[in-house]
């Protein structure tokens, strides 16, 4: 095993012996279906990606996103934009939000054919006149034209839906398969900043579909388990980057 696959990480991560539950989070999971050689160096040998910088715009939208649903949540009302796409839903107020909402908290199903504790922390949920919750995430950008899920990379907000839509139905819940992106997308057309900056809001549905969940948990467990790290996958940059260092420092 070549010296730069030592991890420097001792907590929290794979052991093949162990019987207890592993923690595996929904970021986990969907760094593994992009990428098992990442996803192997991270939670096996504790050798994770760089971390990227914070999107502190972005989470500064979610914030007062929540803090707005919230307010409609405490009164049992709807809020304005499930009026104006005709969504039948109030904020759904239960006692476990906040903790579902909690990043490394989150929702959490044990998925005993894996043996993994899957986690994932929502942004909100609402529920409809029949009981069926929905689950709601908030996603915000800047970009020219109407936002929508039409771009390959977004098969990983769709995946993130159905984990959320998949947990929630794993503790008991009656889950409606339609989730809704509140998606924010600032506008750049104005003649000044004057200090704010202000957003076209939309409302996309998209129908999770769950049934590829257990295969990809199952799959992540014999990577896991496997003795050998995965080969490069190159269309991961940060195999192709790794691969390239080596090829460098092996010269």
């Amino acid at each position: 095993m070549s010296q730069y696959y030592k991890g420097k990480r001792t907590r929290n991560l794979f052991d093949p012996t162990s019987i207890a539950p592993f923690k595996l989070s929904r970021t986990k999971l969907e760094n593994f279906l992009n990428c098992p050689r990442c996803f192997y160096l991270d939670r096996r040998l504790g050798v994770d990606r760089p971390p990227g910088y914070p999107f502190s715009l972005n989470m500064a939208v979610d914030t007062l996103l929540k803090k707005e649903f919230d307010a409609h949540r405490a009164k049992g009302s709807t809020h304005p934009i499930m009026k104006h796409y005709g969504v039948d839903a109030i904020p759904f107020a239960h006692e476990d939000l906040n903790r579902w909402r909690e990043n490394f908290v989150g929702v959490e199903a044990r998925h005993k054919p894996s043996h993994f504790l899957v986690t994932g922390a929502v942004d909100d949920v609402w529920i409809n006149p029949t009981g069926e919750l929905i689950v709601v995430d908030y996603k915000s950008t800047s970009k020219d034209g109407e936002v929508n899920l039409d771009a390959d990379w977004q098969i990983g907000y769709k995946r993130q839906m159905e984990i959320y839509q998949w947990l929630l139905r794993q503790n008991g819940f009656h889950v409606s398969d339609t989730g809704y992106f509140v998606y924010c997308n600032g506008n750049t057309d104005k003649e000044a900043f004057d200090a704010k900056l202000e957003f076209d809001i939309k409302l996309l549905p998209y129908v999770g579909k769950a049934d590829w969940i257990d295969d990809a948990l199952l799959q992540a467990r014999v990577c896991l388990m496997g003795d050998e790290i995965p080969e490069p996958n190159f269309e991961c940059d940060y195999c192709t980057y790794l691969t390239a260092v080596e090829g460098v420092c092996n010269r």
